[in-house]
């Protein structure tokens, strides 16, 4: 028994670690806003009927 408890604590820190790399990248690292356009092929804008 011994091992699994050692075997869970090792999963819950690195559970640990990579809930706390989550955190610090969203909460400090902050998004640029920058305009985006997206070309539409004309076939696309066609009724299918067409």
């Amino acid at each position: 028994m011994p091992t699994l408890f050692r075997f869970l604590a090792t999963l819950a820190v690195l559970g640990g670690l990579v809930f706390a790399g989550m955190f610090a990248l969203a909460t400090f690292v902050q998004p640029t806003p920058r305009e985006m356009s997206v070309s539409i092929p004309a076939a696309k804008l066609q009724p299918p009927g067409r």
